[in-house]
């Protein structure tokens, strides 16, 4: 797992369980919640990339 999935596996385990449900990101006109970001990064798929690097240019990713 490189460096980016690891930040976002520290921010997403300490999120509340509610929170988890909530968008993150939208791609493709599809909007992605964190549990489904999750999946896509743990997967290392296409879409979970992408999420990576929306998530980097909003910064919630350093």
């Amino acid at each position: 797992m490189d460096s980016l999935a690891t930040k976002f596996q520290q921010i997403y385990v300490n999120l509340p369980l509610n929170q988890r449900q909530e968008v993150i990101v939208v791609i493709d006109n599809e909007p992605l919640s964190w549990n489904a970001a999750k999946l896509e990064i743990d997967n290392d798929t296409e879409k979970g990339k992408q999420i990576l690097s929306i998530l980097v240019k909003l910064g919630i990713i350093k």
